[in-house]
């Protein structure tokens, strides 16, 4: 059943803001609306209204909107004009291919004074013999019936015939009703009748087709002998093939009977249709989301807590921006299309705070920026390669400072200048001394050797 929210409303007012205290025109045509409410006290300055191609069978909950000028309820299921007499500045109403074969209910509209324009195309009452008459000589202040212009001539004829054409039309009204209460209990008993059989169908699924004994919490099925029972591995794989079959072919044989059945045009008929059309679209749905629910879910990390690389999605083209879903983790990104994943490792360290995922406006295309981590791995792992080269050769490395930047004098080489003045040139002794520093490390002084010259 379609319902008038709310929210309907609001997503109908967009321009207005959504907003619907102040809305002056609104449109909820092909909306399912079963029942025509809360306008009246929503929506106090409408205007105009269009409800055209719903389900509403009365018009009920309109009277208060006293500036409405405007009212089209074409297509609905629509019996008899009523509660009509509050909307004081209405000046057109549709009320075409309706179910109107009261015709005489059109009098509750002489108190519209404003009413210019009246369309009842399409409606039982329009085959009525002196249709156009009587409501030409009923309602005085019409210029236009059907779209046709009323001139001053045929409604001086149509007032000098009224009180004849009024009696033809009050016995036409009467065999009409007669045959619409024939229908409504027609529709009734073929609606029960669908009903025991729909709940048949349903008992023959759940598996009482079957007779049963029971003795006390024991119960026994008695299956005839050719039962599957005996092989379940074997017929289970059969028989869910089968039953999908069966279930098919069961759905196009209704859907071939429902169609192929003659039925009359009545509202109970309309509402049928709709019913049926509405049960079938909503079996299909189920069936979608069911379908989705048993794929496999997508690996995306192994057990051991390995990221893959996964592209389910594949090629997409022409996507809504809302339907993609970016997430950057510091060692892989992944974008979500319509739910399906598309997963890459990175093969350096981002910083997911300040990365950004744009999207061009000519082309399309995804743009994810990543900025990485200021310090690299690489450069770390060479650090501590040198460290424990330097550690196993024994050495200590000095930090080597450039002289030209500083201007105080160097203080060791002030020393080794007074310890060696004397023992050749100075360019040499950093030489010796270094030479003499590498042999000291295996060499033993014996005072008892003369030293070499």
């Amino acid at each position: 059943m379609g319902m008038f929210t709310e929210d309907l409303v609001r997503r109908r007012a967009e321009h207005n803001n959504c907003e619907i205290f102040s809305l002056e025109e609104i449109s909820l045509h092909q909306q399912e609306i079963e029942k025509l409410e809360h306008l009246d006290k929503w929506c106090r300055d409408l205007k105009i209204l269009y409800l055209q191609n719903n389900l509403i069978p009365k018009i009920e909950n309109v009277s208060k909107l006293k500036k409405l000028e405007y009212l089209n309820v074409a297509l609905n299921n629509i019996e008899r004009i009523e509660n009509l007499e509050g909307c004081e500045e209405l000046k057109k109403l549709d009320l075409t291919a309706n179910f109107i074969g009261e015709l005489s209910s059109i009098e509750s509209l002489k108190c519209n004074i404003h009413l210019k324009e009246l369309f009842l195309m399409g409606n039982p009452c329009t085959e009525f013999e002196g249709y156009r008459q009587f409501v030409v000589a009923t309602l005085q202040q019409l210029k236009y019936l059907d779209s046709k212009e009323i001139e001053r001539s045929e409604r001086i004829k149509a007032l000098q015939d009224y009180p004849e054409v009024q009696w033809k039309i009050r016995e036409q009204e009467a065999a009409y009703l007669l045959k619409r209460a024939r229908e409504k209990e027609e529709a009734q008993r073929r609606m029960q009748e669908k009903k025991d059989e729909k709940q048949k169908q349903m008992d023959s699924k759940l598996g009482f087709a079957f007779p049963s004994l029971r003795w006390g919490n024991i119960s026994v099925i008695l299956c005839s002998p050719d039962s599957p029972q005996e092989k379940p591995n074997q017929a289970e794989a059969d028989g869910e093939q089968e039953r999908c079959r069966t279930v098919e072919n069961d759905d196009d044989d209704e859907d071939r009977k429902f169609w192929e059945e003659p039925t009359p045009y009545t509202p109970e008929s309309r509402l049928e249709t709709h019913r049926y059309m509405e049960e079938k679209r909503r079996a299909k749905d189920n069936a979608r989301e069911s379908k989705k629910r048993e794929k496999t879910a997508w690996t995306l990390v192994t057990a051991e807590g390995k990221v893959l690389n996964v592209n389910v999605p594949k090629y997409v083209r022409h996507l809504d921006t809302s339907l993609l879903d970016v997430d950057v983790q510091p060692t892989y990104v992944r974008v979500l299309v319509k739910g399906k994943p598309f997963q890459l490792v990175l093969p350096e360290e981002v910083k997911p705070d300040s990365s950004c995922a744009k999207r061009s406006q000519t082309t399309g295309h995804l743009v994810v920026t990543m900025p990485k981590q200021k310090v690299s791995a690489s450069i770390k792992h060479s650090d501590c390669n040198t460290q424990q080269k330097a550690t196993r050769s024994g050495q200590v490395e000095k930090l080597e400072v450039d002289p030209s930047k500083y201007s105080f004098p160097d203080v060791t080489k002030i020393v080794q200048e007074k310890e060696r003045t004397g023992q050749g040139p100075i360019k040499l002794q950093p030489q010796k001394v270094t030479e003499a520093k590498k042999s000291s490390y295996d060499f033993e002084n014996n005072e008892d050797v003369p030293p070499l010259i």
